[in-house]
């Protein structure tokens, strides 16, 4: 029998009921070992006179306490803590922050290292971005958006807030299908194709549906991190293959398959990834030749699509592959939104059967109202109207930034205007640091990348990429002048 007498103590809270303080702090007690299981507790009456509340907030935090398993009321005999508690050491001195139930900073037990890929953070007020080739938000057509998901809602009422699919709505995979075959020359139907939420889902999928740990895979030497982090968390061994103006070195690719097999190669052979150069006719045919011989998986990343303004686009690897080498991965957000977060792939119905298992297991399913939304708006032709007015609005600020850089950076900068994709690729004059100059124009609000983040080898190279489509022409022409001024010399 204890010589002091118990009772609790509270901490004043606005947003906390009284009750809920008063179980909190009891709970604190018990968490902390002054009260043991077992232990019989003060009556509601003397707790209520000891804190100078009414007894039925007392026993209302009792009956908290009683839900959440920290007591045990006992018939005829009172109330004590639980006994199926365990036995805590009391401390003398613990956390006032862990008395009120606060987060540790650390867990008590060891977490694998994991790879987050690079992403580019918000672009703040007042800052002009050329990082990323990022779409222009302020194009959006929200309006048609929010229409076209009411309608969806309205029409599929209870079924569009159920479980679903994993491999998607199968309207949208129809209408994607359909859009594929009539634009791109892919003959996919819609089992052949699965939705994502955006196309890092699909890179992520296809990398734990196809690799084991220690598979090799061969990547291009300057490309896309964020698809590296992907596949290496399957446990690839990423191998880099050069590229040049005609895209991946197919010859050196076939080198590295004679020093030991891959699994895959992951390419962006329409606009490459951050070259911007275009995969040739003869070396597209040369690696679908070499992976159907070797038997590996093509990954092809064809993240832009639809932004080709000389000519007519090339076709994708896709479209000409006859024997089920290519899993193609493709993006909405470009066109739309990056917020709406869907992407898709397309493979053989067994890939993407495998593709929608291994998501069931960490996602279940994508947005259905969405989805169906989407679907609408591809079948109405709206998305293919919005394409083509911001195809012709991208188009001329490609040509205000080439027009501003040839104006004000013309020993600085040399280029080749790239015929698609919402950026552009640029060799710095040997005396410019693009690294330093980066950091600078960044300081007076100016945001672009140097090339040593696209190398896979982090090599600090004399180029830096340029996006174009998220700033208007006016704002293009200021983003020039403030890097002239931000030069870390004066060639």
């Amino acid at each position: 029998m204890r010589g002091w007498e118990w009772r609790p103590t509270l901490e004043p809270s606005d947003h906390e009921p009284l009750f809920e303080q008063i179980a909190r702090s009891i709970a604190g007690d018990i968490r902390r070992g002054r009260l043991k299981p077992g232990e019989r507790l003060p009556s509601s009456r003397k707790i209520a006179e000891a804190l100078g509340v009414h007894r039925n907030t007392a026993l209302s935090a009792y009956g908290e306490l009683e839900a959440q398993g920290w007591i045990e009321a006992r018939p005829s005999s009172g109330t004590y803590v639980s006994s199926a508690l365990p036995v805590i050491k009391p401390k003398s001195f613990a956390s006032p922050a862990l008395d009120r139930g606060a987060m540790p900073e650390r867990p008590c037990f060891a977490l694998k290292e994991i790879e987050a890929p690079m992403i580019s953070a918000p672009v703040g007020r007042g800052e002009l971005s050329m990082a990323g080739g990022l779409p222009d938000l302020r194009l959006i057509p929200t309006e048609e958006l929010a229409r076209a998901w009411r309608r969806a809602v309205r029409r599929g009422g209870g079924e569009l807030m159920g479980y679903a699919d994993p491999q998607g709505h199968p309207r949208l995979r129809a209408a994607l299908a359909q859009m594929l075959s009539t634009t791109r020359g892919v003959a996919a139907s819609p089992e052949h194709i699965m939705v994502t939420r955006g196309s890092q889902m699909a890179l992520y999928l296809t990398a734990h549906a196809l690799l084991d740990p220690g598979d090799r895979v061969a990547i291009e030497a300057h490309g896309y991190p964020a698809a590296w982090t992907a596949l290496r968390s399957a446990g690839a061994t990423l191998v880099p293959v050069p590229v040049d103006g005609r895209g991946l070195d197919v010859e050196a690719l076939a080198a590295v398959v004679r020093e030991g097999p891959i699994k895959a190669v992951y390419v962006t052979p329409h606009h490459q990834y951050p070259t911007m150069a275009v995969l040739d006719a003869g070396r597209r045919l040369e690696l679908l030749a070499l992976a159907r011989a070797e038997g590996f998986a093509i990954i092809e990343d064809d993240y832009d699509n639809e932004f080709h303004y000389e000519g007519r686009p090339v076709l994708p690897l896709a479209s000409a592959d006859r024997h089920g080498a290519v899993i193609y991965i493709g993006t909405l957000s470009k066109v739309l939104a990056p917020a709406l977060r869907v992407g898709y792939a397309v493979a053989p119905a067994p890939v993407i059967a495998a593709l929608g298992a291994l998501r069931a297991t960490i996602d279940r399913q994508g947005d259905q109202a969405t989805e169906a939304a989407l679907a609408e708006l591809i079948e109405d032709d709206a998305i293919q109207r919005h394409a083509r007015r911001i195809r012709r609005i991208y188009r001329a600020r490609r040509e205000r930034l080439a027009q501003e850089l040839r104006e004000h950076l013309p020993d600085v900068l040399d280029f080749q205007i790239p015929s698609g994709g919402l950026s552009l690729w640029a060799a710095c004059a040997p005396e410019v640091d693009p690294e330093r100059w980066a950091e600078r124009a960044a300081s007076q609000g100016v945001l672009f990348w140097p090339a040593r983040r696209y190398d896979f080898q982090q090599r600090p190279l004399p180029f830096v990429r340029l996006g174009f489509a998220a700033l208007d022409e006016d704002e293009i022409r200021r983003a020039v002048q403030i890097m002239k001024r931000a030069l870390p010399c004066n060639p």
